[in-house]
């Protein structure tokens, strides 16, 4: 990959933070923005679009699990890669952050190495996520899922999902009743490449279940999951 052409825009209210980062993966040869809160992040990735978005959680004017949600409703954001950067590694922070369309979750401090090794793992997935996931236009019982549109319609309604949601029932609605194992669904969903929590999956399906409804996903104990009908 031909990092100059890779654009990551860091928000963070802590300037020392935000000279760190740029300094380290500017030496990558990454192209870098900045920016010091939520509000500003947003104006810069409309203008820049970003490949991918560094983001602190706590931060004045808009915090970062807000600034997420806004950029997942952008329709020209939503494809954008968001890695929450931030000291705070309880559960319910980690949880907020995969629930407001969170691709990762790296926590302070952490090493330069270590950083550039994450951001390089996080982009191989730029434009590989529906050679993982197979999936066309389909259609069982009062579902409807669009490729093409990004988009879920449940009973005539539309349904727009966060990207890893929507990436997430495509693969378990392309083969109904099938159990697709932890491993199978971290493999074709994150990649081999991509390091995450091990509560993402469950955050994913339990935010799936609370807009579909609980009869289509079910649980498979100590195996994974399947779509049933």
């Amino acid at each position: 990959m031909d990092y100059s052409k890779i654009k990551i825009l860091l928000v963070d209210d802590e300037k020392d933070i935000l000279e760190f980062l740029g300094y380290n993966l500017e030496k990558e040869g990454f192209v870098i923005y900045t920016a010091g809160n939520g509000q500003e992040a947003l104006e810069v990735a409309e203008k820049v679009f970003p490949h991918l978005i560094l983001l602190d959680v706590m931060m004045p004017i808009m915090d970062g699990i807000e600034t997420c949600e806004q950029i997942r409703k952008s329709p020209h954001l939503k494809d954008v890669l968001v890695a929450f950067l931030t000291a705070r590694g309880e559960d319910y922070s980690q949880i907020a952050g995969f629930d407001a369309g969170g691709d990762d979750y790296i926590t302070k401090p952490i090493k330069p190495k270590l950083l550039v090794s994450r951001v390089k793992a996080l982009l191989k997935r730029l434009g590989e996520p529906e050679a993982r996931v197979e999936v066309t236009e389909a259609e069982v019982e009062d579902i409807v899922i669009d490729k093409e549109r990004y988009l879920v319609i449940v009973k005539g309604e539309k349904l727009v999902l966060p990207k890893k949601e929507f990436e997430l029932l495509n693969l378990l609605f392309s083969k109904p009743e099938r159990v697709f194992t932890r491993e199978d669904i971290f493999h074709q969903v994150w990649g081999d490449n991509i390091i995450v929590g091990d509560r993402t999956i469950d955050v994913h399906i339990r935010k799936l279940r609370e807009k579909l409804g609980d009869k289509y996903i079910k649980t498979i104990k100590g195996v994974g999951y399947k779509f049933t009908f």
